[in-house]
């Protein structure tokens, strides 16, 4: 499938907070023709080009019967995740690897041929520690998909604002804003790793690109 001029690009993700801006960002660049965003509800819009934007529900668990949703896009983004203490040990590995994967199948499937996926850092196939083997493993299923152009993230602490609370974190978000707010060396708000997203998707190159958390900074600053 080659790229037009205006293309259409598929979002996973838009209900959490780097959703929220990666969508945002997405509707207003002027290369990006039509967004499909996929979730299970629609989320509120605002911002330049939302009439860009096409969300469609589905359910995850029954993704074969979605498969349709999947067509005809060029370029596709993934920030889906949960936590362990919100959906148990199950729930997280089936949202964090196997929603991933599977969308990542579909998309392969129908032609598309550029993908770009939101882990963190620490992310590797062989730890003991749940988080990071999960994103670890499902970092390897999708390089091993061998789309055109696979770009993957590993940012450190995402800093934003949620609309659900997580004490342990909101106080290793303060901690983080305290000392890292200038330099980005530990920590990266969610707009800079959309932004990263986004500038990599307008020039993307073929082959697996697998961007650190200092590389995530770099890219976001362009």
């Amino acid at each position: 499938m080659s790229c037009p001029a205006l293309y259409t690009v598929l979002l996973l993700g838009a209900s959490g907070e780097t959703g929220k801006q990666l969508l945002k960002q997405l509707a207003a660049s002027k290369n990006v023709g039509k967004v499909v965003s996929l979730g299970r509800r629609e989320v509120p819009l605002e911002g330049d080009g939302i009439h860009k934007v096409e969300q469609r529900i589905i359910d995850f668990d029954n993704m074969d019967n979605f498969q349709n949703d999947f067509k005809d896009v060029h370029k596709a983004f993934c920030t889906l995740g949960t936590t362990r203490a919100k959906a148990g040990k199950e729930g997280f590995i089936k949202v964090d690897h196997d929603y991933v994967l599977n969308a990542a199948k579909l998309l392969k499937q129908e032609g598309c041929e550029e993908f770009h996926l939101l882990t963190s850092t620490g992310s590797n196939p062989d730890s003991w520690f749940l988080y990071p083997s999960t994103k670890g493993k499902v970092e390897e299923a999708v390089k091993n998909l061998n789309f055109t152009s696979t770009y993957i993230y590993r940012p450190g602490l995402l800093i934003c604002e949620r609309g659900e609370t997580r004490i342990g974190e909101s106080i290793l978000q303060w901690c983080f804003k305290q000392v890292d707010s200038s330099r980005n060396a530990w920590s990266i708000p969610v707009s800079k790793v959309a932004r990263s997203m986004v500038v990599n998707s307008e020039k993307a190159q073929p082959g697996v690109h697998v961007l650190a958390h200092a590389d995530v900074v770099e890219t976001s600053n362009q």
